[in-house]
Parts: C-alpha cells; sequence; structure tokens
C-alpha cells in the first residue's frame, strides 16, 4: 500500500516514495530540555510516533531509521542552570528523563537515535566553516552568520512575505548584520556560560544549525521526511534548509516536510499567564495515557486542536468500550486494511479511530476482538491487556480495587437483607469515589471507574 501525505514544501498531498526503501529516513525536532514537557509539546511527539509506527508496518520495523534530537544547550538551558546552581548537563539529564517517562506513558515508542546538541559541537562547526567557505557564511564580532541574500530562493518553505520574515529573523539587535534577515550560526559565549572553542572564538551554536547537523550525521545530507509542529516552519525549518542545501550543495534537505497544527486549551491560546498551561505529568496524573493519546488523535494532526475536559472524558468512555469488546485478546497478525488505508492516507487519525471503532461497534458483525486490538496497537493504543489497563487506570486515581470489592459485597449483604437505605449509601459512596456498580436482580454484576 502507498502512503500519501501532505507536503509543507509543495502545499500539496504527495505520493511518499523513499530515496531506499530498505532504510526509511525520519526526523522530527524533539525537546529543550529545562523544564517538564507541556501538552502542547505532547502533539508532535505522538504525531510523529504514529507516523514512525505507520511506517515501520509498511516497510518493516528494520527498515525505518528514526532520529529525533535533543536540544540540550540554550539561553533558557543556560538561565535555569544558573538559577539552581547546577551545570547544564545536570539539569538537562534529570529533565530529559522525566520527558522520556512522559511520553513513554503516552504510548511512543523510543525513537531509533536521540542525539543531543551538545555531543555534535564538531559536526556543528565543520557545516558552518563550509558555509564560510562557499559564501553562504560571514564572521563578524565574534559570531558567524548565514546570509540570507546568498540562497534566492530562501523562503520556499514558509512563503511569507519579506517584511514578515525579516520580523521574524531580528532576534536581537546586531548592528554587525550585514542583512537584517540573517541569522546566527555561532555566537560567543561569556566566561560565565558553556562554550566550546572554535575558529572564531569560544562560543556556542546557534539552534538552528543544531538540527542540519545532527540529522546529517545520522540520516545523510538528504534524507525523507523531516516533521515538527507548525511553529517551527518559520524561521527552525526554513533556516535548517538553508544551512544544509548551502552546507551541503543538496537539491533538498528532505523531500517531505510535515507540521502538525496548534494546540489551545478551552477555546484559549496555553500560557502560564492564563492559567491554564497544563504539563504532560499533570494530565497523566488525572488521566490514562491511553486516553490522552486518543483525545490527541481525534483531531487530524494538520488541524487546530482544542484541548478540552469533555474530549477527554469522551476518550475515556471510548477506551473503555473497546476494552470491555477487547477483554484480554492478543493483537491479530494483520491490522484491518482498512485502517491501515486511512493512516496511509496523510495519517488521517479520526478516520482511523472512526473505522476501528465501526469494527468494535458492528453488532453480529463486530470484529474478532483481536483485530480490533492489532488495529488499535497501530495507533500505540491499548498496548495493554484489558486488565493492565484497568489497574493503571485504578492507581492513576489512587483507587483501592480491594477496598471496593469490599463494598461490594456489603452492598450486597445490605441487599440481601433488604435494607435499602445502607445499599444506596454503599452505592453513593462508590459513585463519589468514581466507581460505577453495574447491576441486575441478582446483584451487582460489575463496576467500572467513571471518566
Amino acid at each position: 500500500m502507498q502512503a500519501r501525505f501532505y507536503n509543507t514544501l509543495s502545499r500539496a498531498k504527495t505520493t511518499f516514495q523513499p530515496i531506499d526503501s530498505s532504510m526509511v529516513r525520519l526526523y522530527v525536532c524533539g525537546p529543550t530540555v529545562y523544564d517538564d514537557a507541556h501538552i502542547g509539546n505532547a502533539r508532535p511527539v505522538i504525531v510523529f510516533d504514529v507516523l514512525y509506527r505507520l511506517l515501520r508496518h509498511l516497510f518493516g520495523p528494520n527498515h525505518v531509521r528514526y532520529v529525533r534530537n535533543i536540544t540540550d544547550v540554550d539561553d533558557k538551558i543556560n538561565a535555569r542552570a544558573r538559577e539552581r546552581g547546577i551545570s547544564i548537563r545536570e539539569l538537562t539529564e534529570v529533565t530529559a528523563q522525566r520527558f522520556h517517562e512522559d511520553v513513554a506513558a503516552l504510548g511512543c515508542l523510543a525513537p531509533d537515535v536521540e542525539p543531543r546538541a551538545t555531543e555534535h559541537i564538531d559536526a556543528m562547526v565543520a557545516l558552518i566553516e563550509k558555509l564560510v567557505e562557499r559564501g553562504h557564511a560571514y564572521a563578524a564580532s565574534g559570531h558567524v552568520l548565514f546570509s540570507v541574500p546568498s540562497m534566492p530562493d530562501y523562503g520556499a518553505l514558509s512563503r511569507r512575505p519579506l517584511d514578515e520574515m525579516i520580523a521574524g529573523a531580528r532576534v536581537e539587535v546586531a548592528p554587525f548584520k550585514k542583512s537584517d534577515m540573517d541569522f546566527v550560526l555561532w555566537k560567543p559565549a561569556r566566561d560565565d556560560e558553556p562554550g566550546w572553542a572554535s575558529p572564531w572564538g569560544r562560543g556556542r551554536p546557534g539552534w538552528h544549525i543544531e538540527c542540519s547537523a545532527m540529522s546529517a550525521a545520522h540520516l545523510g545530507e538528504t534524507f525523507d521526511i523531516h516533521g515538527g509542529g507548525i511553529d517551527l516552519i518559520f524561521p527552525h525549518h526554513e533556516n535548517e534548509i538553508a544551512q544544509s542545501r548551502c552546507g551541503f550543495g543538496a537539491r533538498v534537505m528532505a523531500n517531505i516536510f510535515m507540521h502538525n497544527g496548534f494546540l489551545q486549551v478551552e477555546g484559549r491560546k496555553m500560557s502560564k499567564s492564563e492559567g491554564n498551561f497544563i504539563t504532560i505529568r499533570e494530565v497523566l496524573a488525572d488521566w490514562p495515557g491511553d486516553v490522552v493519546r486518543h483525545a490527541m488523535l481525534k483531531t487530524h494532526y494538520r488541524q487546530p486542536i482544542d484541548w478540552t475536559m469533555a474530549a477527554l472524558k469522551e476518550s475515556a468512555q471510548t477506551m473503555a468500550d473497546w476494552s470491555a469488546h477487547v477483554g484480554d485478546a492478543a493483537p491479530a497478525g494483520e491490522v484491518p486494511p482498512q485502517v491501515v488505508a486511512s493512516l496511509a492516507d496523510d495519517l488521517n487519525t479520526p478516520q482511523a479511530l472512526h473505522d476501528i471503532h465501526r469494527l468494535a461497534h458492528a453488532g453480529g458483525r463486530a470484529s474478532a476482538p483481536s483485530a480490533v486490538k492489532a488495529a488499535a496497537n497501530l495507533l500505540g493504543l491499548m498496548r495493554d491487556s484489558a486488565s493492565a489497563m484497568r489497574a493503571k487506570a485504578l492507581a492513576a486515581r489512587g483507587v483501592d480495587a480491594a477496598a471496593i470489592e469490599s463494598n461490594i459485597a456489603l452492598r450486597h449483604a445490605a441487599r440481601a437483607a433488604r435494607n435499602w437505605a445502607e445499599s444506596d449509601r454503599i452505592r453513593d459512596e462508590l459513585l463519589v469515589m468514581g466507581v460505577a456498580l453495574k447491576d441486575n436482580k441478582d446483584g451487582t454484576t460489575s463496576w467500572e471507574l467513571k471518566p
């Protein structure tokens, strides 16, 4: 089955034809590890995890190489490390570990390679030297800057008007720039900042050059797919393209660029000033990872998503329904083809989720639980057995299953004694705990956690 993905470069869906089908190459911009990742950061991780899973399904798990970097040196990291009186390595080690724990709880596979910026300084310096040699960069006041006018088709990815690009490029007043649009490749480091030796003095790399160097080191000068959030189109990905193409003399950096849409919370932009800033860890304290992931995938990746409590509750109910259908079944050997087809059509996860729902709720024609499990697994959902998911959900809410069963037994005894008031009291007490009982004439048959 051939896949088609929307390519930001061409503004159209493109049939995916890898450069080398024996090794499909994917690069995604990863976290800047100075603090816990927020729920907006979770979106690209989940989106491109689904892409990674699909590519592994289509080409084989040993024929896909997924690289997602870690930015472990930048102004925010330096400032946070100074505040805490620790090295940037100490800060980033702890923060990266917390990020790994969070995204694993969301069902995301680890990338094949996770390069750190600080471990690729030599490659960055070498690429900057190439850009200087080829007339695409120049040194000034201890800085090295990329000369945007040296690249005639700069801006092809973002397609922004010149004045918008100038505004986006001007991060700080820099009288040593030859053009307002020129951007930093290397900058001097103060004595109290991390720095590395270079031909231009002790300093550190600009953000954009990091990804150009790391992607080339692990995927080659040209690769198949580059992904990230829509906010990275300009200036980050635009500048990556400029550096890589001009430094390596390549026609393209990546054949396809894919970008996920923005996330807002309850209809408002997420920000600390709005009081609606939510970390992945905070969400996972209240909701199982499968529920969070399902809620994220209900919106097509290219569309903006509104993160709401109502959507989480709806996803919780859906996952409970699927879990009841699947039970502890093992996944089938084959994924239902309609689910693969939906994902192969530009990662249409809303349609894929609809396909799975139909498989699980088609009355007498409902698919075997193993087929539903296989389909859900392809989206990174229902990775655990139903009993394991139930145990995780209980643990996440601090619910004592033994205590619930004990209360149900007491309620059963009260009903047998026709003590309806006590029976109702126990039922209502469990409801307050978020536990809903299912009764018939013989008593309680089962119970579940309410979303």
